[in-house]
């Protein structure tokens, strides 16, 4: 072989592993989706009646609360988006953690997500199964072998979209969320439409806003973790080093789906209290069914199946995240490698996708699936005030980054506060097993840390094993170097 023939096939070596890289394909519409589709899952159809409940029925304080939510949620996007704008990195959070306060801190972050947030995809698709089924069921409930079926179909049906296709997973998700939209604008509209056509009658139930008992803090602190439960997964848009020009809509994508969302949750709520008494809504368990029977009882069986829909697109986005974040845990180290390693034919994480459904799929099998999510709840907020903490170190440490959006400088302290109450008022005002269960847990990740992470024990044995899973799923390490030792 020649010299110039040589050279040509260096080339084409050097732009075939240019390929093997996460592409990005994910712009600002498909963000927007993306964001909006994560946040709208089951919480506006159900958590009303919590934040109502702790409000001890004040109609004015319960909306405060839910505008409150919004606004912590916001803030926390904005500085998420700097974070992500200045490290546009696969992984959110983890890579945060990593770069503020170091690679414990980030073990312990992805140690916990590596079971809890599996653990809450397992929870949304038996729930997206529960409602899926009702309606076929009347007022049966519907067999658990079906329902926990059903979940696991879903979840290797999203699990193999998203590890096959980012373009294909972000058309379904801007579908879904368009869908969930809908559903939401009827009954919004709906509401909007009965205040004006019964004004005397339904204004009389907004004349008295706060005349209602003024709950205590303890109860307030109660209704604000279900206000903010149902915005859970503004966070998801730092997961995406897919995202085509990140400096500019990353901010800009924030800026529209949060605050859509705060908009469309109000004009719901306003919506269920127009329709039902604040004590019908207390009493109601899925408050989007009982609005329906009242409102369009010929086909109230629409809600359950809109609620299925918008809990569809709420897990697909979050099995989305989570699969970057192992992506992102394994090219650190802190995950075996053969999770960093990309599809050859795709560039899409696959080995990620298949660790984080593999996981989630063996949380379906349990029965106390809520209890077990329910454990590990406080540790997103935890989690959250870490990532906000490193955003205040990264100002300090590292003045000169690029930053192309810069949020509020006492915006990142009013979250790590935020964040503390909301972890430790519930060990506070309840303090239960659970949450001593849950550090242990967390701790347990230093059993880990420090043989296989700190002084790099390794076992030649896995060598072989990552060898052939690599040949057999036809992936590649992320730098494209597709040959070496399997070759």
């Amino acid at each position: 072989m020649g010299k110039g023939e040589s050279d040509d096939s260096e080339d084409m070596q050097r732009k075939e592993k240019a390929k093997i890289q996460l592409k990005r394909n994910i712009g600002y519409f498909d963000g927007v989706s993306f964001i909006i589709g994560t946040i709208v899952g089951a919480g506006i159809f159900v958590s009303p009646t919590g934040v109502l409940k702790h409000s001890l029925l004040n109609v004015g304080i319960a909306l405060i609360i839910w505008t409150a939510s919004g606004l912590v949620s916001l803030m926390g996007s904005l500085c998420y988006a700097e974070l992500g704008t200045s490290l546009p990195f696969s992984g959110g959070e983890y890579s945060h953690i990593k770069r503020g306060l170091g690679s414990l801190p980030a073990f312990v972050f992805i140690w916990t997500s590596t079971f809890t947030k599996p653990a809450s995809n397992a929870a949304r698709a038996l729930l997206f199964a529960e409602y899926a089924t009702q309606p076929f069921y009347g007022i049966c409930p519907p067999p658990e072998v079906l329902k926990k079926c059903l979940a696991l179909a879903v979840l290797w049906s999203l699990g193999i979209l998203n590890g096959c296709s980012v373009k294909m997973a972000a058309w379904v998700q801007t579908v879904f969320t368009l869908l969930k939209m809908m559903a939401l604008s009827v009954i919004a509209v709906g509401g909007i439409v009965l205040l004006i056509t019964r004004q005397k009658e339904s204004l009389a139930r907004f004349e008295d806003l706060f005349g209602s008992e003024i709950p205590n803090a303890s109860q307030v602190a109660e209704a604000f973790f279900q206000g903010l439960y149902a915005y859970g997964g503004w966070w998801s848009l730092n997961y995406m080093a897919e995202m085509k020009n990140p400096s500019r809509n990353i901010p800009l994508t924030v800026m529209t789906a949060v605050p859509a969302v705060i908009v469309f949750y109000l004009l719901v709520n306003i919506s269920y209290l127009t329709v039902l008494t604040p004590k019908e809504i207390v009493s109601s368990v899925a408050v989007a069914v009982t609005w329906a029977d009242r409102v369009i009882p010929s086909v109230a069986w629409i809600i359950p199946l809109c609620v299925a829909v918008s809990i569809f697109g709420a897990l697909n986005s979050s099995m989305f995240t989570l699969g970057r974040l192992s992506y992102a845990g394994s090219q650190s180290g802190h995950l075996p490698v053969l999770i960093s390693m990309l599809n050859v034919h795709s560039c899409t994480p696959a080995p990620a996708m298949i660790f984080s459904t593999t996981i989630a799929s063996i949380f379906i099998i349990p029965s106390d699936l809520i209890m077990l999510t329910n454990y590990f709840g406080f540790s997103a907020w935890l989690m959250i005030g870490l990532t906000c903490a490193s955003l205040i170190v990264l100002r300090y440490r590292e003045p000169h980054l690029h930053r192309p959006y810069k949020v509020f400088l006492p915006v990142p302290f009013v979250m790590v506060a935020v964040s503390f109450f909301l972890v430790s008022a519930p060990i506070v005002w309840s303090p239960n097993l659970q949450y001593i269960y849950a550090f242990l847990f967390m701790l347990g990740s230093l059993i880990v840390y420090l043989p296989f992470i700190h002084f790099k024990l390794h076992f030649a044995f896995l060598d072989k094993i990552t060898c052939h899973l690599q040949l057999l799923l036809e992936v590649s390490p992320a730098d494209g170097s597709a040959e070496g030792k399997c070759e």
